[in-house]
């Protein structure tokens, strides 16, 4: 490989939200990475630090063709690139959508268990969340789309938040799955915001499908927020986009961002996007398979040792959605017992809806010998409360 990720870094100590946990605690929990963003990444950073002015920017052409492009090559989906907005980061996206295209107490549909937080969009800005709960069978996820017209067709719905591929069951979602939900849409006149922030962090040999790509309806119904921050650990450079095909819908969310004032880039915001989508290819395909990597190996462990939990086999994202309905209590009386017992902290499935009450979320991206830790801690501290229920 020509990068390492086997790289331990230390992150205490650097205010960083995920680390400042007690000595000897493991957080596998909130969704950044633990690895160096991609050294050519980096190189782009130091050469716009070194020109030593940080006034304030504009958005250059260089921004939207970076976008146009990589979403041509990677996911086979032509942007129109003046159909692309600046935003400071997706859930600020979300958040002005909901405030501009609703009115209090309208519904807006989330597919639990979703984002946590999905639900705060939702009720911070005066809606109500309606819940159309994905079905889970055998292991598999799949939408229920007669509950989905349902919740379509009550006049009081407004929105739906897509989330493609979906955190944190990890599904891709297919093309014609999504071809319903635009024609649904479409019919009902609800506004579709599909989250795709994890897009690129796909199995090799597997990529998402762009809800916008799928038929004329998606496109004409749908908000697209997309950003580098997941795929190359940038998420606290703030910085992300908005794709709106339909003109009058891009007016509207334009005016949304621009009122909320989340529409200007920092700094290094457009260097960060620009060198990302041109420069780090080739080391988001060996991230990939390092963290699929790493995916694998928790779920065969606790196949080997802990069959009756069970890792969801998830194609997107470097979240595992593990199923620990065979151990005592609900997901949060579980993680809290696993951080105390072994340190190991994990994020309980109750945050993403009641759907999520037997599941915990498990971060492995991360180096191998991290998430070798993680596995340790986590099918001793599993056992021990099977017995001690």
């Amino acid at each position: 490989m020509k990068y390492d990720f086997d790289k331990v870094i230390n992150r205490r100590g650097t205010d960083c939200e995920k680390w400042d946990v007690a000595e000897g605690e493991l957080p596998m929990w909130v969704a950044d990475m633990d690895f160096e963003t991609a050294p050519e990444i980096l190189a782009a950073l130091k050469r716009r630090l070194e020109h030593g002015i940080f006034g304030y920017s504009g958005i250059p052409e260089r921004w939207r063709q970076a976008y146009a492009d990589w979403w041509q090559n990677r996911h086979g989906l032509t942007m129109d690139k003046d159909a692309l907005i600046f935003c400071t980061g997706v859930i600020p996206a979300i958040s002005s959508a909901v405030r501009k295209l609703t009115t209090p107490n309208e519904n807006v549909i989330i597919q639990t268990p979703v984002y946590n937080i999905f639900f705060n969009c939702i009720r911070n800005n005066g809606c109500r969340v309606l819940e159309n709960p994905l079905r889970y069978e055998n292991g598999v996820y799949t939408m229920d789309m007669e509950g989905l017209e349902k919740a379509m067709a009550d006049p009081q719905t407004t929105l739906m938040l897509l989330c493609n591929p979906h955190n944190p069951v990890g599904k891709i979602w297919d093309r014609e799955t999504l071809a319903e939900i635009g024609r649904l849409a479409k019919k009902y006149r609800v506004t579709v915001i599909s989250d795709e922030i994890h897009c690129d962090i796909t199995k090799p040999g597997t990529e998402y499908v762009p809800f916008a790509s799928v038929s004329d309806e998606c496109r004409e119904v749908s908000i697209t927020c997309i950003a580098p921050t997941k795929a190359f650990n940038l998420a606290g450079l703030q910085t992300a986009a908005v794709y709106v095909p339909d003109k009058t819908l891009r007016h509207k969310m334009w005016r949304a961002l621009n009122t909320d004032e989340v529409a200007e880039p920092n700094a290094l915001a457009v260097t960060a996007a620009v060198a990302a989508f041109t420069e780090g290819g080739a080391w988001l395909d060996e991230l990939r398979g390092y963290v699929f990597e790493n995916r694998r190996l928790v779920s065969e462990a606790l196949k080997k040792e802990l069959p009756e939990v069970k890792a969801v086999d998830g194609e997107a994202t470097y979240l595992l959605w593990i199923d620990v309905s065979a151990i005592p209590g609900n997901s949060k009386e579980i993680a809290d017992y696993l951080r105390k017992e072994t340190g190991l902290y994990l994020s309980n499935g109750l945050q993403y809806g009641e759907a999520g009450a037997h599941h915990l979320r498990l971060n492995v991206a991360c180096p191998r010998s991290v998430c070798e830790d993680g596995i340790k801690r986590l099918i001793r501290g599993l056992r021990a409360k099977k017995q001690n229920g």
